[in-house]
């Protein structure tokens, strides 16, 4: 491998308990008490995963910054968090594992909290508060009834910590009596070792890392990751082509896809349902009811059931489970804003087919509106993304005189891809206002370190105008 490659620490359940406990006793030691904030801002390892769940066992919400940050933006955030202790350098966070061993319950008594992306306005923490002991336990079975975390498991880290998936399959597989394989930083090559030097069973992957994974140039044309009995991706949208091309490479029925968001868990989809349904992102997790309001009919009046019918597109809403509840750190507005009865939604738009299966069809701040019309990106992108040799595709609204928005779309591709092939697959499939009228070949699409598309920053990189 590179001799810039990320390192991998391997972590078992035992020396994981240890650690969290010295951990809790260090935070202890230093003046906190349950309820306090405690703000991590650091590069994932193995250290880390253990001061964030020795916190959370001893009733500390850990939270957890992007360690990529300037100090500008990762000091604002620390102000609006308050916490009562920091751990932003490798010296603080060894210190950590130095303390008293303490005691720990058996569940973490809240989840981390973890802000926003930010790319719709301020970052917000989401945050659950403290937990019961009941409802510590109601949340980690909810989470093994899912993925049934098993203590022969080796869950391979690939995600950074402050990504909230990252802290839930850790925390799973640890409690269950699994061990990690850590990765400081995703690196194709460094992941294809791991898949072959040390078979981890579950891992989880954005589309944006799949892709990378799976056209790695170390890759074998024939080689399969055969030790993964659960490989998930979330995060983004997952084009066809590239969910096929991972199905290839490793066991029937291991490729598992779910749709949530730092607030939320909403939907799971095994890979026979997402083969008997093309392009779904599964049905409602259990203990869950999925719901569409129209787009302009958004807001319904309080307590009222969102409702909405199968079929057409509009605002996606989940009821939930009483112990999935959140709200968003210091700001009641939107916490109101988010929430209808035990329904919650954070703004994605999508359709519900006869059978219960969500599709999406992107964020409302996404929304093109050209001559008063609707599209959705994400439909657009898909039909698109079936071109052979088209990497990643990103379809976005440019400011019209004439329409208020006209649809664009910036592709990264083969030397192959041509915009007339992209223009013919539109024509063929999509209706004539759906469609592309310019096409931008690029390098790369902007992406944040966790994989998501900036689509706001689209113009920008491209010297367009818009926003």
């Amino acid at each position: 491998m590179k001799s810039d490659a990320p390192t991998v620490e391997v972590l078992t359940a035992p020396e994981a308990e240890e650690r969290q406990r010295r951990a809790a006793g260090a935070l202890r030691l230093s003046g906190c008490r349950p309820g306090d904030r405690v703000v991590f801002c650091l590069g994932s390892s193995a250290d880390l995963i253990c001061a964030v769940l020795g916190a959370a066992r001893t009733g500390l919400i850990p939270v957890l910054l992007n360690a990529t940050l300037t100090d500008g933006e990762r000091d604002r955030l620390i102000d609006d968090a308050g916490p009562s202790w920091r751990v932003l350098s490798l010296p603080a966070l060894s210190a950590l594992m130095e303390g008293p061993p303490a005691e720990l319950s058996p569940y973490p008594l809240t989840r981390p909290m973890h802000y926003t992306s930010g790319t719709t306005g301020r970052p917000k923490g989401v945050t659950t508060g403290l937990w019961d002991e009941a409802t510590a336990r109601a949340v980690c079975e909810d989470e093994a009834a899912v993925w049934h975390f098993d203590p022969h498991d080796l869950h391979m880290v690939c995600s950074p910590m402050y990504h909230t998936v990252s802290v839930r399959f850790s925390a799973g597989t640890l409690l269950a009596g699994g061990s990690l394989a850590v990765l400081s930083r995703f690196d194709a090559a460094t992941a294809l070792d791991v898949l072959r030097r040390l078979r981890p069973t579950t891992a989880f992957l954005v589309p944006t890392h799949l892709q990378r994974l799976v056209s790695a140039p170390e890759l074998g044309e024939e080689e399969h990751f055969d030790s993964l009995r659960l490989l998930a991706h979330a995060g983004a949208p997952c084009p066809a082509p590239l969910k096929r091309a991972t199905m290839a490479r490793v066991r029937p029925g291991s490729l598992w896809e779910f749709y949530g968001s730092t607030e939320a868990q909403f939907t799971v989809c095994s890979p026979d349902e997402w083969l008997a349904h093309p392009g779904t992102v599964g049905r409602a997790r259990p203990g869950r009811r999925l719901s569409i309001t129209p787009i302009d009919d958004g807001q319904p009046d309080d307590g009222d059931d969102p409702g909405g019918s199968t079929g057409d597109a509009g605002t996606i809403w989940c009821d939930m489970p009483a112990f999935a509840r959140f709200r968003y750190w210091g700001d009641a507005a939107a916490t109101r804003a988010a929430w209808r009865g035990s329904a919650c939604t954070v703004g994605d738009l999508g359709r519900l087919d006869d059978d219960g299966y969500l599709y999406l069809t992107g964020r409302r701040h996404d929304l093109i509106i050209s001559g008063g019309v609707n599209v959705y990106p994400a439909e657009v992108e898909a039909v698109l993304a079936a071109v052979p040799g088209l990497r990643e595709v990103a379809v976005f609204g440019l400011p019209d005189e004439q329409w208020g928005q006209v649809v664009c779309a910036a592709y990264v591709a083969d030397p192959t891809v041509t915009e007339r092939a992209l223009r013919a697959r539109a024509a063929e499939h999509l209706a004539p206002y759906k469609r592309p009228k310019a096409y931008f070949a690029t390098g790369e699409l902007p992406h944040t370190v966790t994989g998501k598309l900036l689509r706001r920053a689209i113009p920008r990189q491209l010297g367009l105008s818009g926003d």
